[in-house]
C-alpha cells in the first residue's frame, strides 16, 4: 500500500476515535458529577441497589429486543447507501413496528418474572413489586434502541451525540432532587423517568428525520424477519453478557452484601466502562468498514492490526495516568468509604492493554457474519468471569475480582485469536506486538509502584513512567498521521486571515 493511503488510514482511525471518544469523555464528565451525588445520598449499599436494578433491566432488555438496535443498523444503513426515499421511509416502518412488538414483549416478562427475579437476586425482604415497575424502562429501552438504529443507518452521528450528551445532564437534574427527597425509594421512578427522558429525546431527533407513520402497516412484522435472524446471535450474547453481570453482582450480594455489590460496580464503571470510552468508535467507524472487507485476507489483516495499533497509542498512555491517580480520584469521584475498591480497579487497567488488542479482531466474526461462533465465543467469556470472579472474591475478597476479570480478558484474547487465525488467517502483526512489548512493561511498572509506601517514589517515578508513555504514542502518531499537520495547517490559515 501506498505511503500517502497508509497515512490516511491511521489519520481517519486517529480522527474518528477522537470525535467519538471525546463524545464518550463528555458523558463521562457529567457523569461523574451525577456518580458522586448518588454516592453521597445514597452511599454503598444505595449504590449497590441502583447496580442491580440496572442489571436486571438491562438483561431483561436485552433477552427480549431481538436485536433490533444492532441488525436494523445494517438494513437501515444498506437502504441509505443504495438511495431511495420511498424504500427507506418503508423500511423504517418496519423498524418500528418490531421496536413496538419487542417494547410490549419485554415489558410482558418484566412483569411475569417480578417474583423469580426478585426470589434470585435478593435474599431479604419481597422485591417484586420494584421489578414490576420496572417494566416501562424496558419497554422504553426497546423504542429507543430502534430509532437510535434508524438515525445510525442514516449516519446521522451529530444526533446522536447530541442526545447522549443531553440525556446524561437531563438525567443529572432529575436524578439529585430525587434522590435527595426519597433515598433509596427514588431508585425506580429514577430508572424510569432515565428511559423515558432519553426516548423522547432519541424520537424528537428520528421523527423529524423521518416522521412516524401509521398507515399501510398490515402484515408489515413479515418483512423483518431478515433483519430479526440477524440480531438473534447478537440478543443471545448480550443476554449471556447481562446475565453473567446480574448473577456476579447476585453473588456478591448473597457471599458479601450491598456495600460490596457497590464497590464493585464503582471499580467496574471506573475500569470496563471508563478507560473503554476511547473504544466507543469501534461499532460507529470500524465496524462497518470492516464489514467491506470481503475476502480479502491481506486487507482483512491490515485493518485490523492498524486499529489495534491507534487504540494501544491512544488508550497506553491513559492507563497508568489512571491507575496512578485512583487512590486521589476516588475521594472525589465518589466518596472515601469506596477506597476499597482501588487495588480492583488498578488490576483491571493492567488488563486494558489486552483489551485495545481484543476489540479489533472480536469485531471479525460479526463483519463476516459468523454470528453462531460470535455468540459461542462471548459465551466462554461470559462463563469464565462469572466463574473466576467467584473463585477471586472467595479467596481474596474484591481485590480477587480485579484478578479474575483480568485473567478473563488474557483468556479471551488467546481464545478469540486463536479462532481467528484459524478461519480467518488473521497475523498480529510486528507492529502491535512491537507497541505493546513498549506500552505494557510501563503499565506493569506503575502498578508495581502502587505497593510503594514512599510518596516520592510513587509521584515521581510513576509521573515518569507515564510521561514516557505519552512521548512514545506522541512520536508514533505524529509520525503516521497527517492529522497534525492539517491542524497547524488549519491554524496558521485562520491567523493569516486575521491578519
Amino acid at each position: 500500500m501506498k505511503e500517502e493511503n497508509i497515512e490516511q488510514t491511521y489519520t481517519h482511525i486517529l480522527k474518528y476515535t477522537g470525535i467519538f471518544g471525546g463524545v464518550q469523555g463528555l458523558n463521562i464528565i457529567v457523569g461523574l458529577v451525577r456518580n458522586k451525588c448518588v454516592a453521597f445520598l445514597l452511599g454503598p449499599a444505595g449504590m449497590g441497589l441502583v447496580a442491580l436494578f440496572n442489571s436486571v433491566v438491562n438483561f431483561v432488555s436485552q433477552a427480549t429486543n431481538l436485536g433490533i438496535s444492532f441488525s436494523a443498523v445494517r438494513h437501515v444503513s444498506e437502504l441509505f447507501d443504495q438511495g431511495g426515499e420511498a424504500r427507506i421511509q418503508h423500511f423504517v416502518k418496519v423498524v418500528r413496528a418490531w421496536s413496538l412488538l419487542t417494547a410490549l414483549l419485554g415489558m410482558l416478562v418484566c412483569l411475569v418474572a417480578g417474583p423469580l427475579l426478585s426470589n434470585k437476586t435478593f435474599t431479604w425482604g419481597d422485591h417484586t413489586l420494584h421489578f414490576m415497575l420496572l417494566a416501562p424502562a424496558v419497554g422504553l429501552l426497546a423504542i429507543t434502541g430502534g430509532e437510535t438504529a434508524i438515525l445510525k443507518g442514516a449516519r446521522r452521528l451529530r444526533s446522536l451525540a447530541v442526545i447522549q450528551v443531553f440525556t446524561i445532564v437531563i438525567s443529572l437534574l432529575i436524578t439529585i432532587p430525587v434522590y435527595a427527597i426519597f433515598g433509596e425509594a427514588g431508585i425506580v421512578p429514577v430508572i424510569v423517568l432515565g428511559a423515558l427522558t432519553t426516548m423522547l429525546l432519541t424520537i424528537r431527533h428520528s421523527y423529524r428525520l423521518y416522521p412516524l407513520q401509521l398507515t399501510g402497516a398490515s402484515g408489515i412484522l413479515g418483512e423483518g424477519m431478515e433483519m430479526v435472524r440477524l440480531g438473534v446471535a447478537f440478543v443471545m450474547a448480550g443476554i449471556m453478557g447481562s446475565g453473567a453481570e446480574m448473577l456476579i453482582r447476585s453473588f456478591l450480594n448473597v457471599e458479601g452484601n450491598l456495600d460490596t455489590v457497590g464497590l464493585y460496580n464503582a471499580g467496574f464503571m471506573l475500569t470496563m466502562t471508563y478507560a473503554g470510552m476511547v473504544f466507543s468508535a469501534m461499532e460507529t467507524d470500524y465496524f462497518p468498514r470492516l464489514s467491506a472487507v470481503g475476502d480479502d485476507v491481506e486487507q482483512l489483516n491490515t485493518m485490523v492490526n492498524r486499529q489495534s495499533e491507534v487504540m494501544l497509542l491512544i488508550v497506553s498512555p491513559m492507563l497508568p495516568l489512571l491507575m496512578l491517580l485512583l487512590p486521589v480520584l476516588i475521594p472525589i469521584l465518589f466518596r472515601s468509604d469506596f477506597l476499597p475498591v482501588v487495588a480492583m480497579a488498578q488490576v483491571i487497567l493492567l488488563s486494558m492493554y489486552v483489551r485495545a488488542v481484543y476489540l479489533p479482531m472480536a469485531y471479525i466474526t460479526l463483519a463476516k457474519g459468523d454470528s453462531f461462533h460470535y455468540f459461542l465465543l462471548e459465551a466462554v467469556y461470559d462463563i469464565l468471569v462469572v466463574v473466576f470472579v467467584i473463585i477471586g472474591y472467595h479467596n481474596w475478597g474484591l481485590t480477587g475480582t480485579g484478578f479474575a476479570i483480568a485473567l478473563a480478558n488474557v483468556c479471551d484474547i488467546l481464545i478469540t485469536y486463536a479462532y481467528t487465525s484459524i478461519r480467518y488467517h488473521l497475523r498480529i502483526s510486528p507492529q502491535v506486538i512491537w507497541l505493546m512489548a513498549i506500552q505494557l512493561p510501563l503499565g506493569m511498572g506503575v502498578y508495581i509502584l502502587t505497593f510503594v509506601d514512599n510518596d516520592i517514589l510513587y509521584w515521581g517515578m510513576g509521573s515518569l513512567l507515564c510521561l514516557v508513555s505519552l512521548m512514545i504514542s506522541g512520536y508514533i502518531l505524529h509520525q503516521k498521521s497527517s492529522l497534525w499537520s492539517a491542524l497547524v495547517a488549519k491554524l496558521k490559515a485562520r491567523f493569516s486571515h486575521h491578519e
